[in-house]
């Protein structure tokens, strides 16, 4: 990697930034409170309608007000403060938490309120996603970036190892426990976040136009590298969602109860925690695009054997090696958007990204959905992850410059 000091810079220089270290604790507590939602939302929706397309749904209602506002969002992440924006986008989180907590003590019956407050969640995500990728590089000096971005993933990890775990576990207490202690660490994560102060490049007023609302649409589609990393991912992971599937296929397939579903949850980010936490002492400097590439066909392997799988520990390692490879092909795609763009636009430029990975989870979890009530659970995910592994195949083809890429580039300058 050619950031320079880098490589050798240590990780405790990163504790020095404290507005860096309340803005990677508030994520902590927010992560972990989402995935311990995700957890209990798509547990009690199963129980309730018994209909796997029901949890497809689920990623579909938060994937429509993001793919309509994300873009928006961008440009609000670019004109406006992105640290205020993350603070208003985790208190409508504590909203949602709140109502959920309300309909189940109503006792819950149907789906729907569910996937209106998802809806809502969506609108939160679709402001939160471009202004918390745009805001590392405001947090910390371009020496420390390498590790900071390593050491945020590894935070995201955790997250989604101890949030699917704890939620599993408290879920045996019923579903409003869940969302009670998910609105406290939302309720955390706003009075950690709020504070934070930043630097904010000087740069040149631009109207609201069209013209300036698709720069980071326009970005992308030049940056040829950039699109096929993150185009890749998209269909790699639309593909692959078998992860949405989960309750059912804990349920119907594993035979365990909400505890066991909870440690499925949470296996793909044991996976991507190791591999995190790994890149963030030593991280990548070589064979960039030919690691991303085997990132994503491992990935789609890995997602073939958890669909033929009938036995429980076999799905664990199964899902711990979907997390790992997927680490890697997120890591090397979040560095490539990061150093490619000027700072002026990267809030835009993250909204595009965000849309990618939105379509790819969200989404995903809705055509998986679609394909489990089609094809039934076990084909839905086999015939996914066999589609996520030709996708490295085809992409090699498509995009040669991202295969050939060996290092990463340097950054740009903020002027530019």
């Amino acid at each position: 990697m050619t950031i320079a000091g880098s490589t050798g810079a240590p990780l405790g220089k990163l504790l020095h930034h404290p507005g860096f270290t309340r803005f990677l604790s508030a994520r902590l507590l927010a992560s972990v409170a989402v995935q311990m939602q995700t957890v209990a939302v798509g547990w009690q929706i199963y129980s309730i309608t018994g209909k796997p397309l029901d949890l497809g749904l689920i990623g579909l209602s938060q994937f429509l007000p993001f793919v309509l506002l994300v873009l928006p969002a961008g440009h609000v992440a670019d004109r406006h403060d992105r640290v205020r924006i993350l603070a208003l986008c985790i208190a409508l989180e504590f909203v949602c938490a709140l109502a959920l907590l309300a309909f189940t003590h109503s006792g819950l019956k149907v789906a729907w309120p569910v996937f209106a407050v998802m809806v809502v969640f969506g609108v939160a995500r679709a402001f939160s996603m471009p202004a918390g990728q745009a805001i590392m590089p405001n947090l910390v000096p371009p020496a420390l970036f390498s590790r900071a971005v390593a050491v945020n993933s590894s935070t995201w990890q955790v997250s989604t190892i101890a949030g699917p775990a704890i939620g599993g576990l408290v879920y045996l207490a019923g579903p409003d426990i869940v969302y009670g202690t998910v609105a406290a660490l939302l309720a955390a994560a706003f009075f950690l976040i709020f504070p934070v102060r930043i630097a904010r490049t000087a740069r040149p007023a631009e109207p609201d136009s069209w013209h300036t609302l698709l720069e980071g649409l326009r970005f992308v589609w030049q940056k040829k590298v950039i699109l096929g990393a993150v185009s890749m991912d998209l269909f790699a992971v639309l593909f692959g969602g078998a992860v949405a599937l989960l309750p059912a296929v804990a349920s119907d397939i594993l035979h365990v109860g909400p505890d066991g579903f909870g440690w499925l949850r949470a296996a793909p980010g044991i996976g991507a925690a190791i591999v995190a936490i790994t890149l963030a002492w030593r991280p990548i400097t070589r064979n960039v695009g030919a690691l991303m590439f085997g990132g994503v066909a491992v990935f789609g392997v890995a997602t073939v054997v958890f669909g033929l799988s009938h036995v429980y520990l076999l799905s664990l390692a199964a899902l711990v090696v979907i997390g790992a490879s997927d680490m890697v092909s997120v890591y090397i795609r979040h560095m490539l958007v990061q150093l490619e763009t000027p700072d002026a636009i990267r809030g835009r430029v993250s909204a595009v990204n965000a849309v990618f990975i939105g379509a790819s989870n969200e989404l995903g979890e809705f055509e998986s959905g679609v394909t489990a009530a089609w094809w039934g659970l076990k084909p839905a995910i086999v015939v996914g992850g066999l589609a996520s592994a030709a996708i490295a195949g085809l992409w090699i083809k498509g995009f040669p410059s991202l295969w050939r890429i060996d290092r990463f580039p340097d950054p740009v300058k903020n002027d530019s």
